[in-house]
């Protein structure tokens, strides 16, 4: 069987040795744009939490509300000078005014494939930004202890400080690869917010199970973030892996905030958050306020979002699917009298 992606998503080996070519061109602008800086002036909005439950959503979001700096489709381009990015991203499309490089005309701000979106400008999850500092185990998305303690967590810091100060705004980004890490994240950024969006695990398995077949054609192939059990997981049929991906990522991520401060973090559920997202700004005012930064004005974002809680799978398959989550969270339960792999 055919375990490559299918051709829509393959990556493009021309553009990968253009962005490798050029960024390590740039990477020593961006060294003396660092020399400015020390660390972020304002709170860092991270957005954590389990693959399709709504993440990309909440950043789009965010992105259109004007108030965040962010990540974009252009400045990902530039994921060894992010500073530069932003620069080049501001000459060509935000400050177009003759439209000579661009018609502005920007795809529908709440669509996405995959957490990718589409536009110039539109948020992005910088991935090889995050794999820059992090270097992950081959087999799951996790950094060990010995990898952590040489992260250059200065200089984590600097760029992100050089990001910030080109858009003018506090950073909004994706950081799920650091699902299992972030006790470090926490001790690491001076002020930081840590926004967990949690979603139903059944729907977030039948998407992941969906994405498997689009994008490898196929429900046999993993599909998204590889927690530390996936060494074991791997060996057991698409449902069951699904669903110790899901409560396992989950998992993490709650023990993970369970150390953050709550001034720090927030909670924000994907029906509460498309049914009332006024609220949800509501809540991120006052969890920014508290870290001294104030976002000034009225909400004046959609009223509500249409959610994609549905049930696309025969009542036998989604019977499947709870009881697969049931079996995991029952072996997670008995962990202390025998392993998962035993």
């Amino acid at each position: 069987m055919n375990m490559s992606p299918t051709a829509e998503f393959r990556k493009n080996a021309t553009l990968e040795q253009l962005l490798t070519e050029l960024n390590d061109l740039l990477s020593a602008c961006q060294e003396q744009v660092n020399q400015a800086y020390t660390r972020p002036r304002f709170p860092v909005l991270l957005i954590m939490g389990v693959p399709r439950s709504g993440t990309t959503l909440f950043f789009q979001w965010l992105a259109t509300s004007g108030r965040w700096g962010y990540p974009s489709n252009t400045v990902s381009r530039f994921y060894q000078a992010p500073y530069i990015g932003a620069r080049v991203q501001q000459i060509l499309f935000e400050h177009d005014y003759m439209n000579e490089i661009t018609n502005r005309q920007n795809a529908d701000a709440y669509t996405s494939s995959h957490g990718k979106t589409k536009g110039a400008t539109a948020p992005h999850e910088f991935w090889y930004f995050w794999r820059r500092f992090f270097t992950f185990d081959q087999d799951a998305n996790v950094v060990s202890p010995e990898a952590l303690a040489k992260v250059d967590v200065a200089r984590l810091n600097t760029e992100l400080a050089t990001l910030e100060a080109a858009l003018d705004k506090p950073l909004a980004m994706k950081a799920m690869l650091l699902n299992w890490n972030i006790p470090f994240l926490d001790a690491a950024l001076e002020k930081v917010l840590f926004v967990h969006v949690k979603r139903d695990p059944l729907y977030v398995m039948q998407s992941i199970m969906e994405k498997r077949l689009e994008y490898f054609g196929a429900e046999e192939r993993w599909y998204g973030f590889k927690p530390p059990e996936y060494r074991w997981l791997i060996e057991h049929d698409p449902i069951t892996q699904v669903a110790g991906q899901v409560y396992y990522t989950q998992k993490a991520v709650d023990e993970g905030l369970a150390h953050v401060d709550e001034a720090r973090k927030l909670v924000v559920g994907y029906e509460q958050f498309c049914q009332n997202p006024a609220v949800v700004w509501e809540m991120l005012q006052a969890k920014m306020a508290a870290q001294g930064y104030c976002i000034e004005g009225q909400y004046a974002g959609p009223d509500s979002f249409a959610t994609t809680n549905s049930a696309r799978v025969s009542p036998a398959r989604w019977n499947d699917f709870q009881k697969a989550f049931r079996t995991i969270q029952h072996m997670d339960g008995q962990k202390g009298t025998s392993s998962p792999a035993e």
